[in-house]
């Protein structure tokens, strides 16, 4: 344990930290990572930073040493964002949301799910507070399940295959805090979970699973997949998500 009540650092993993700030990455993806991987202007000096649509403010891309990547500042959503905007309460190392995904999506890498790679995390003390960010690998070429909706592209299929990812995660253990139809991904070879925020490891049960899939379900609702009637969405796509769903669970 290191003086936070931190645990000890695997070896893949290189820790560099000082009194106000700490960097966690991932020698076997990228040798050195320091501070300037998070500074999206220092990305924009060199024409290696894109932005795209998605997440609180936009995605930042950049193109890094260990090929591209998505960078990710954490904020705030809903009424306390105005409060606090970008600041989390300081309650240790291990706890901040960073650090705290950067293990989880290790741990799912281990586990061989469909889930982006991490590269590195990093938090800053500000006083009783911090800030974080993220840094994981790009899936190129990938569509949201939102986008795919929007477009008329989710169908039974697509929906029965949706239904086998979610149960992947689930059969691990894994619970999504936020599973939504933006934080699926389709590219040309597999679907992906992403955005992992306040996820964690938990026991099977029937009740977080549901709960997780009934998440899911409102996100479509709220798209628009019931624009012919709930009962049609029902019979065509719900239907199919859960049979991909049951049958890969107790696969």
């Amino acid at each position: 344990m290191n003086r936070d009540g931190a645990a000890a650092t695997p070896m893949h993993e290189q820790l560099r930290q000082d009194a106000e700030a700490a960097i966690l990455f991932d020698t076997t993806v990228s040798p050195q990572v320091d501070g300037d991987w998070f500074d999206p202007k220092y990305w924009h000096g060199r024409g290696a930073l894109r932005t795209q649509a998605g997440g609180r403010g936009g995605v930042a891309v950049i193109a890094t040493p260990a090929g591209e990547c998505v960078l990710r500042h954490y904020r705030r959503g809903g009424m306390v964002a105005a409060l606090m905007g970008d600041r989390y309460l300081w309650t240790g190392a291990d706890r901040t949301r960073s650090f705290a995904e950067f293990r989880l999506l290790q741990a799912m890498t281990r586990l061989e799910l469909p889930a982006p790679q991490v590269v590195a995390a990093r938090y800053q003390r500000v006083g009783f507070h911090y800030r974080a960010d993220l840094i994981t690998r790009r899936i190129p070429d990938a569509q949201t399940l939102a986008e795919c909706l929007a477009g008329g592209w989710l169908d039974a299929e697509l929906a029965q295959e949706v239904g086998a990812l979610v149960a992947r995660f689930h059969r691990a253990g894994v619970w999504h805090a936020d599973l939504n139809a933006h934080n699926v991904l389709l590219a040309q070879a597999a679907l992906y979970l992403i955005d992992f925020d306040r996820g964690r490891l938990r026991s099977p049960g029937q009740g977080w699973r549901v709960a997780n899939l009934q998440r899911l379900r409102r996100s479509l609702l709220k798209l628009g997949a019931a624009t012919q009637g709930e009962s049609v969405f029902d019979e065509t796509i719900w239907t199919s998500l859960m049979y991909g769903y049951e049958r890969t669970l107790s696969a």
